[in-house]
């Protein structure tokens, strides 16, 4: 089943940011851009920042009963790979 999450964000800049992420076939498709670009950008590692936006509103999500639970848990191992990263 397909899920799919967005949401909008400015920088310190004030530079408006639109990040949609999709979960298809069990794996998470992160993509953002800028207002003024033209071109989405593909992260095939996502930013940690985004995941945890991800992961707060995926866990909001399930709390209402939007979102399952193997969704959390997948979004909380992305986290747990991302900081064996660094």
């Amino acid at each position: 089943m397909r899920s799919q999450h967005i949401w909008k964000e400015k920088n310190a800049e004030g530079r408006k940011r639109e990040v949609r992420v999709t979960k298809f076939g069990g794996v998470w498709r992160f993509q953002a851009k800028f207002t003024d670009e033209l071109e989405w950008t593909y992260y095939d590692r996502p930013l940690l920042g985004d995941l945890q936006t991800l992961r707060d509103i995926v866990f909001r999500k399930y709390q209402r009963r939007r979102a399952s639970a193997e969704d959390v848990a997948s979004i909380d191992e992305l986290l747990r790979q991302e900081a064996g990263h660094d």
